[in-house]
C-alpha cells in the first residue's frame, strides 16, 4: 500500500521533510509494510529551497555574498538531485529578514547578492535555474542582481548608477554586452505567486514599498525611478515590461528576469511539484497526505496543501489534510472540492502556542499513528 506524505512546513515549527518524517515514523507503528513516500512540498516561498533539496536528494551549498544593505553575509543555495537544476531562493541573499527593522529602506537595499547565488550555482554546469522570488528587501528592479551578472547601468554622463532603488531614477543607459556567457545556456524560471506589474498603483513600489520600509515621499521617488528603469529596459531590449502581470515581483527582480534573463514567471506550488515529480509519485497511490502549519480560507488561494490536493485529485487520488490549527470558518465544503475530503488538527486538545510549537513533533508522530490506525479499520 503506497501513502505519499506531502506537507508544507509548520512555521515557526518544523520544516517540511521533518513533518513528513514524523508522520511517517508514526504510521509505521500500525502499518509497517506501507510504502511511505515522503515528499515534502513548499509554494514557492522561503523554505522553498530546503524542501527541493530535501525532497529531490540534492546538495546545499553556503556561498558569502552581498547582503541586502551591501554587507558580508553566508546565504545558501542548493542543486537538485538531478545535478543539473540549482535553487535559489532571493531571501537568502536579499531578504528583508536579514535587515532590521531600523535599516529597512528600499532605496538603498540592493539584490546584489542574489546575483551572486546565480554565479556561484553556474559553477555547478546546471542548465536551470529556480528562483524563489518571495521575502524580498529590495526595490531595485532587480538591477543590483543583474550587475553581479555582467550588466551595467550607467546615467546621462557613463557613470554607473547605485545599484539600488536610488539608482533607478539615474539610468539612462543599459548594456548587456557583458553578461556572464554562460547565461545563454541556462532556462530561468522564477516561483512567483504575485501578479502585480513594474509600476502603478498596483505595482511594486505602491503595494509593497512601505512594509520594506519606504516613507510616502520615498515611495513616490521609487515609482518615478521604476517609470524611468522600464522605459530604459524597452530601448534597450524593446520589451514593455511595465504592465506585465508578475513584473513587479520582488521589487522588481521579475521584470529584469523577463526582460534580461527571458526567464518565466510561474506560480510556485506547480513549480515545486513539477520539480519534484508528484504526479509520477501519486500513480498506483492509495492516500495522499498535505498539510500546513495552519488551514484557513487564505490555503485555497495557491498555498501547498490545496495545490498539492487538486493534482492528487485529477490523479483519482484521496486526499487528507493536517495542520496545527485549523480555522472554524474555513468552508469545508470548498475544501472537498480542491480535493481534500477531510482535515484533523495535530494537537490533541486546549494549549497556549509556545506549548503547540514544542509538542508538535511528537503531536505528528501521534497523528501519523491515529491515522494509519482509521486507515487500517476502514479497510478491514
Amino acid at each position: 500500500m503506497k501513502i505519499v506524505i506531502s506537507p508544507d512546513s509548520f512555521k515557526e515549527c518544523l520544516p517540511a521533510w521533518k513533518v513528513a518524517e514524523a508522520l511517517a515514523i508514526g504510521w509505521r507503528k500500525v502499518l509497517p509494510g506501507s510504502q511511505l513516500v515522503c515528499l515534502p512540498v513548499a509554494d514557492g516561498g522561503e523554505g522553498t529551497l530546503e524542501t527541493l533539496i530535501h525532497a529531490t536528494d540534492g546538495t546545499f551549498y553556503t556561498k558569502k555574498v552581498t547582503g541586502p544593505l551591501g554587507e558580508s553575509i553566508h546565504a545558501q543555495y542548493g542543486i537538485l538531485g538531478n545535478q543539473t537544476t540549482a535553487v535559489i531562493e532571493l531571501a537568502q541573499a536579499s531578504g528583508l529578514e536579514l535587515v532590521s527593522p531600523v535599516q529597512r529602506s528600499p532605496l538603498y537595499t540592493t539584490s546584489f547578492g542574489t546575483g551572486e547565488l546565480i554565479l556561484a550555482a553556474l559553477e555547478h554546469n546546471i542548465d536551470t535555474v529556480i528562483l524563489c522570488l518571495g521575502g524580498s528587501a529590495t526595490n531595485d528592479g532587480g538591477i543590483g542582481l543583474m550587475s553581479a551578472l555582467g550588466a551595467s547601468f550607467t546615467d546621462a554622463e557613463g557613470l554607473s548608477v547605485s545599484v539600488n532603488g536610488m539608482g533607478l531614477a539615474a539610468i539612462h543607459h543599459i548594456d548587456l554586452q557583458h553578461l556572464d556567457p554562460r547565461l545563454k545556456n541556462v532556462k530561468f524560471i522564477a516561483a512567483c505567486d504575485v501578479t502585480n506589474p513594474l509600476t502603478g498603483d498596483n505595482g511594486a513600489t505602491r503595494v509593497f514599498g512601505q512594509q520594506k520600509g519606504a516613507s510616502a515621499d520615498d515611495l513616490e521617488q521609487l515609482e518615478q525611478g521604476m517609470k524611468n528603469y522600464a522605459r530604459c529596459i524597452y530601448l534597450c531590449c524593446g520589451k514593455e515590461v511595465d504592465t506585465i502581470p508578475g513584473s513587479g515581483a520582488a521589487g522588481g527582480v521579475g521584470a529584469a528576469l523577463m526582460a534580461f534573463l527571458d526567464a518565466r514567471l510561474q506560480p510556485g506550488i506547480s513549480l515545486v511539484l513539477e520539480a519534484i515529480q508528484y504526479t509520477q509519485h501519486l500513480k498506483y497511490a492509495a492516500l495522499a497526505i498535505v498539510g500546513e502549519g495552519k488551514l484557513d480560507s487564505q490555503s485555497l488561494n495557491g498555498k501547498a496543501p490545496v495545490g498539492a490536493a487538486k493534482v492528487a485529485q485529477m490523479m483519482g487520488v484521496p486526499v487528507i489534510a493536517i495542520a496545527g490549527y485549523i480555522d472554524d470558518q474555513l468552508d469545508l465544503n470548498e475544501l472537498r472540492q480542491c480535493g481534500i475530503e477531510a482535515c484533523f488538527s495535530v494537537v490533541n486538545g486546549p494549549c497556549d502556542l509556545p506549548t503547540a510549537l514544542s509538542q508538535g513533533e511528537n503531536n505528528l508522530i501521534r497523528l501519523g499513528e491515529n491515522l494509519a490506525g482509521y486507515f487500517r479499520a476502514i479497510l478491514s
